[in-house]
């Protein structure tokens, strides 16, 4: 008999890829969001849409012992909506909702296992002041001080979780995701991530021209390419570790390093304009040793592979948009 799973926010990037790995693997999937998924069409099964901040839509989706539920919607976007300080309501109110709703009900039908999809955002400020030392090992994680609303609501939203796995026995896995890009991720409208972003640009530029980057560009962070994080969200599902661990790359980069190695894989002559713009903290990046230690994998592709692909896709939809 196949395995049932359901994905909520399947209509966003890495949901959709994950529904996808799923049904490779043979299993039945429900799928969940606001929205269908922007650039290719659903691999699921079965595809709601629908609010999950909204009790009766999760009643519906949720509605019987299915045997594994990923649990990846959230609102979110890039250091352009997180860091601004115009959405922390929202981000708050709206993520919190959609996690309470979805962890009681998980717990009400006894699924088998549920996976949370955390964030590196949660690390504390004073730990990631250093671009060239940041110290992001899971053990770190208190006292709390996440630089932004998103952050707390995912440390709050991992406590949720891992209350019920103590209280009732939820078998609850918790990954703390660092910057996960690639293909059919979002590349324009203020909430696209540091990668896209700088591929747009690049993909838009003209050779002689330059792209701007937000902050000095000296600010550092690790980038993992989707097929990475997938293969490490399966592997802790099929473990016996409830987590938090981290899910990234340790292969640490500056923004400008970032910029640079993508106006390599285009080829072209541009500049760096650095700009004032919201930045984060100074450095992040993936400690692996807990990975490592429990599930005996760690992620290996350089980054350069999957900005590569990145690039090739970014680049093809831009030629799309400026022929329309």
């Amino acid at each position: 008999m196949k395995k049932s799973a359901i994905v909520c926010g399947a209509g966003g990037f890495i949901g959709s890829h994950l529904v996808k790995r799923l049904k490779e693997e043979g299993y039945w999937v429900r799928a969940v969001d606001l929205k269908n998924p922007e650039y290719s069409k659903t691999f699921a099964d079965e595809f709601i849409i629908g609010d999950l901040r909204e009790q009766d839509v999760c009643r519906k989706v949720l509605n019987k012992n299915f045997d594994e539920v990923y649990q990846l919607a959230a609102d979110m976007g890039g250091a352009g909506y997180i860091f601004t300080g115009e959405n922390d309501a929202n981000v708050m109110h709206n993520s919190a909702t959609i996690n309470l709703n979805i962890v009681e009900l998980c717990h009400k039908h006894n699924v088998g296992k549920v996976f949370y999809s955390s964030s590196a955002c949660m690390y504390p400020d004073y730990n990631q002041k250093d671009p060239d030392n940041p110290k992001c090992a899971e053990d770190t994680a208190y006292p709390a001080d996440p630089d932004s609303e998103y952050g707390w609501e995912k440390l709050f939203s991992e406590r949720l979780f891992l209350s019920y796995h103590r209280n009732f026995g939820l078998q609850v896995k918790v990954a703390r995701f660092h910057n996960i890009f690639g293909e059919e991720g979002t590349w324009v409208g203020g909430k696209e991530k540091a990668p896209a972003a700088i591929c747009r640009k690049v993909a838009e530029a003209g050779n002689g021209g330059f792209i701007e980057v937000w902050g000095d560009g000296k600010q550092t962070r690790s980038f993992l390419y989707i097929n990475e994080c997938l293969e490490g969200v399966r592997r802790l599902m099929q473990s016996d570790f409830t987590g938090p661990v981290n899910i990234g790359s340790e292969e640490m980069v500056s923004i400008n390093q970032l910029a640079q190695k993508v106006i390599a894989i285009s080829g072209k002559a541009i500049g760096i304009k650095n700009i004032p713009g919201p930045q984060g903290v100074r450095g992040r990046n993936s400690d692996n040793k807990l990975i490592k230690s429990k599930l005996n994998w760690e992620p290996t592709l350089p980054l350069d592979e999957g900005l590569a692909k990145t690039y090739r896709w970014i680049s093809e939809q831009v030629k799309m948009l400026q022929t329309v």
